[in-house]
């Protein structure tokens, strides 16, 4: 918590960009500091890696990877947009790194049937 507002960060493939936004919107009028991804290489912001060699592609989502678990110690719990049940392996991993780490665990899927 911080200033009494819950810190919440987003989790999930970055393909479901139009459900970030929803979330996003929806926790903040919910009172929440919402942490969310940085880009959405995989819905929109393509250009991010055009003309990367492997190398440089690489070494950026490994850091990519990193910063998101940094975001998820900074939060009290993680929210993750699994748009049809789908998780990724990224998103397995912020899952159990959260847990691992005491973090709560809410997921769209399971609000969505609530």
């Amino acid at each position: 918590m911080v200033g009494g507002y819950k810190v919440v960060t987003l989790c999930g493939s970055t393909r479901f960009k139009d459900a970030f936004m929803e979330v996003q919107k929806r926790l903040t009028l919910e009172r929440c500091i919402v942490i969310s991804v940085g880009l959405f290489g995989h819905a929109g912001d393509a250009e991010v890696w055009d003309g990367m060699d492997e190398g440089t592609l690489s070494a950026t989502k490994e850091m990519l990877d990193d910063m998101h678990k940094r975001k998820i110690d900074m939060a009290d719990e993680i929210y993750v947009i699994d748009v049809g049940g789908y998780i990724g392996d990224s998103t397995r991993s912020e899952i159990a790194y959260a847990r691992e780490h005491g973090k709560g665990v809410r997921f769209l899927s399971q609000e969505a049937q609530a």
